[in-house]
């Protein structure tokens, strides 16, 4: 009976934690996304998807771009054969506010995790042929100033999805990253 107590206390404690970043959010103001990014930080389920400048997932968003439909076009940039190239990507809207779909490599889910629309936006593209096998997450900044409260948060949302390997960037690296 002494055991009750702690157990309702931990499961509150841990359920206040996790309400604390959304896994979708409730809803999202597109025209609040749109402008300049950052790549600030990556995380994956799989080292492969991120372990070099090559890698199939390691892209850094340069602006996001709501187009009148309610979708979104993503301007990225990534290194393709010793180069940095820009690429566009459509992100479809779908039922949910802050989920798209997503045609890049494979046919994926991108879901926005949380945003202040004025500083940071966090999200993860997940391959729906391998749910959690197949996740890479992003923070995202307006500026490149670097917020350690951010990228904690960012860290607590990340602890409730399997990723395995994070990559945090300095502004430094933040300002040397790809770019066309």
């Amino acid at each position: 009976m002494k055991c009750l107590p702690l157990a309702l206390g931990l499961a509150l404690v841990c359920g206040l934690q996790a309400a604390t970043v959304p896994l979708t959010m409730d809803g999202l103001d597109l025209q609040k996304v749109a402008g300049t990014w950052h790549s600030m930080a990556m995380a994956a389920s799989d080292i492969s998807l991120l372990d070099s400048e090559t890698a199939p997932l390691r892209v850094y968003v340069q602006e996001l771009r709501p187009t009148p439909r309610d979708n979104l076009e993503i301007i990225l940039r990534k290194w393709e054969h010793g180069r940095c190239v820009q690429k566009k990507v459509w992100a479809e809207k779908t039922e949910l506010p802050a989920e798209f779909k997503i045609s890049y490599l494979d046919e994926n889910e991108l879901i926005v995790l949380d945003t202040d629309y004025e500083n940071y936006l966090f999200f993860c593209l997940e391959n729906t042929d391998a749910p959690g096998q197949n996740l890479v997450c992003q923070c995202l900044a307006r500026t490149l100033k670097a917020d350690n409260e951010v990228m904690e948060k960012f860290d607590r949302a990340l602890q409730t999805l399997p990723v395995d390997v994070r990559l945090f960037f300095d502004p430094t690296q933040v300002a040397e990253q790809c770019r066309v």
